[in-house]
């Protein structure tokens, strides 16, 4: 299991975003009309896109990241497997930081999934 709990770190994020929401409305609001322009189902899949980012927030160490695209990517449905296969081409790329924070994303993937629809 990961050293923190990711959806608590999600939350605590934008708790701590929400003066600078406030001060600066106009560039928030242009970050997130940013991401969803970026992030939206294309020639690229949604999923692609998103697996895109949490290995770009991996190679660039961003626990933030990989909380919010985990979270993302359970909503999307990805795989385990997807992730997995994702997880290797960061450390290929990104070689031994890289494989500490695949590690985090790999507990994190598991702390957050979703519970299990009883039948």
């Amino acid at each position: 299991m990961s050293s923190f709990d990711h959806s608590t770190l999600i939350k605590n994020i934008n708790d701590n975003l929400s003066p600078l929401r406030k001060a600066q409305p106009d560039a928030l609001q242009g970050f997130g009309q940013l991401a969803k322009a970026a992030m939206a189902e294309g020639t690229v899949s949604a999923k692609h896109k998103e697996l895109i980012a949490l290995a770009i927030g991996i190679t660039q160490h961003c626990s933030g990241c990989i909380g919010f695209h985990i979270k993302a990517l359970h909503k999307l449905g990805c795989t385990r497997t997807e992730l997995d296969e994702m997880l290797a081409v960061c450390v290929y790329m990104g070689g031994g930081p890289a494989l500490m924070y695949a590690a985090e994303a790999g507990a994190a993937w598991d702390s957050m999934a979703p519970a299990p629809v009883a039948a």
